[in-house]
């Protein structure tokens, strides 16, 4: 029988242990795995928001929903409200639910946006469930027979825990103790690392989870890091918990600043908040202060103070290591993709994983497939940025006269033009994610597609107004989204 292939993950945390996890529950058979970490270095664990491809990816490694949300306080998240991005005191709404009904021809938008030239059709939100049932502080995992679409708010720390005890149960090794040392053989490679008890771990394939520090692709192998703060000039975020004052929220909140922007999560048991800044346009302090004035509820941590670059490894595969989560990019949380990027790259590495022989063609497949993605989500994170009229700060000035990437603008141009919006080269933001941002934001369209004009103008406000009332109507059979939760997955220590 072949030998196992030995496989260290080397860091804790959400990414570590996801990464174990998911490498035990899918190749386990094929595979002796050991996580090191040290109690004596704390994760991150400020990404509390998630997007729905998580629910994905847990049904893939065989996670219950109902003990998965117990275990960490989790709540339902139907999407992102937006204030003060496009103009000050200005709202709106980023769901993750399908907008109306579209055709092969042409996206529902079009179709709204004639009936809007013909006076009637009201908001575009009217044709959102998802986006209706946030605003109602409604939810269920179904409305009738159609299924919502949702993510989470959740626990980070409690979320590692939650799945450095499966992951221990199905097989994975842990050791503790603090990298000291990183040994590699003659090709380049690593071979081992030791500790600072003096102990020696040895495999095959290394995963860098080290987080920012990268110290396995970075400091021991030296890939180099592209910086992309000159798109995203934010290096800076504040987190703070606070006791929750208010049923939760089934959506996320995004607040603008004159200089950044500030998170606001719900959990069952707490509520997540942080302010994210630019140095360059804000001092620490002042950030502090905007944070802790525009807070609910009584503080239960010490505001804690993180710096990061935003942009990628140059390479996420090289030799044998593979970098998984912080330690391969960073791109701030506004649209929470923070573990989404890691489950992603658990799915990559599962298909191309290395089980000997040359892997140049698979890491260099590996590399080309982060990249794009990469790129992607940076520039719909960009486009929140950019897409602004505030003139208020030299933040908001910087942000809106930047030159950005060509494939953004070329998005943004087409969409102004005619109306015409496409999902991104990854399959994660779909058309009405692009379009929710753009409108919201103030970018309409000049034209809109002809064939929204088959319908005769009282056809189209017929259906425009059953479409609407049937959204209504499913949103008031909903129950509250605090009454859900105490039913379906109350916390186990709240």
């Amino acid at each position: 029988m072949q030998a196992k292939t030995k496989v260290v993950v080397a860091g804790g945390g959400t990414a570590g242990w996801l990464t174990a996890y998911s490498l035990v529950t899918r190749l386990g058979k094929l595979l002796d795995i050991t996580l090191v970490e040290s109690d004596q270095i704390g994760s991150v664990g400020v990404g509390e928001a998630t997007i729905p491809t998580m629910r994905t990816f847990h049904r893939l490694v065989g996670i219950d929903e109902q003990e998965f949300m117990a275990a960490t306080h989790a709540t339902f998240k139907l999407g992102i409200q937006f204030n003060n991005w496009g103009q000050q005191d200005e709202s709106y709404f980023h769901s993750f639910g399908e907008i109306g009904q579209r055709s092969w021809m042409a996206e529902f938008h079009e179709f709204w946006l004639e009936a809007k030239a013909q006076g009637f059709g009201g908001s575009l939100d009217d044709y959102c469930l998802e986006l209706k049932a946030a605003k109602a502080n409604k939810f269920a995992t179904m409305a009738g027979n159609k299924p919502l679409n949702f993510a989470y708010h959740l626990n980070a720390t409690a979320y590692a825990a939650y799945l450095r005890t499966k992951s221990e149960i199905a097989g994975v090794k842990r050791i503790e103790g603090r990298i000291e040392k990183i040994q590699n053989d003659q090709t380049g490679n690593i071979a081992s690392i030791t500790l600072d008890n003096g102990s020696t771990v040895s495999g095959d394939i290394f995963i860098d989870c080290t987080g920012f520090r990268g110290l396995l692709i970075d400091e021991n192998l030296q890939v180099q890091y592209e910086d992309w703060s000159h798109w995203l000039a934010a290096d800076s975020a504040i987190a703070v918990q606070t006791e929750a004052v208010e049923a939760p929220r089934p959506y996320t909140q995004a607040i603008a600043h004159s200089a950044g922007w500030q998170w606001r999560i719900p959990l069952q048991n707490r509520v997540g908040n942080g302010i994210v800044y630019s140095s360059q346009f804000l001092s620490d302090d002042e950030a502090r202060s905007t944070l802790m004035g525009n807070i609910k509820g009584s503080t239960i941590s010490e505001p804690r103070q993180l710096r990061f670059t935003t942009g990628r490894r140059k390479k996420a595969w090289h030799k044998n290591c593979i970098a998984i989560g912080l330690s391969s990019g960073f791109l701030e949380p506004l649209e929470s993709t923070s573990i989404h990027l890691i489950t992603t790259a658990l799915v990559r590495l599962m298909k191309l994983f290395p089980f000997g022989g040359n892997t140049h063609l698979l890491s260099e497949q590996f590399n080309r497939e982060t990249q794009l993605e990469l790129e992607t989500v940076r520039d719909f994170i960009i486009l929140h940025y950019h897409l602004t009229q505030r003139n208020d700060s030299p933040f908001w000035q910087h942000y809106r006269t930047m030159a950005i990437p060509d494939s953004l603008a070329h998005r943004m141009a087409m969409f102004h033009e005619n109306a015409y919006a496409w999902p991104d080269d990854v399959a994660l933001f779909r058309v009405d994610s692009w379009v929710q941002v753009m409108m919201g934001q103030g970018l309409l369209p000049k034209q809109h597609h002809g064939g929204s004009r088959m319908l005769t103008p009282e056809n189209l406000q017929q259906q425009m107004m059953a479409l609407s009332k049937t959204i209504n109507h499913s949103v008031t059979q909903l129950p509250a989204h605090a009454d859900f939760i105490h039913t379906y997955c109350p916390a186990l220590d709240r």
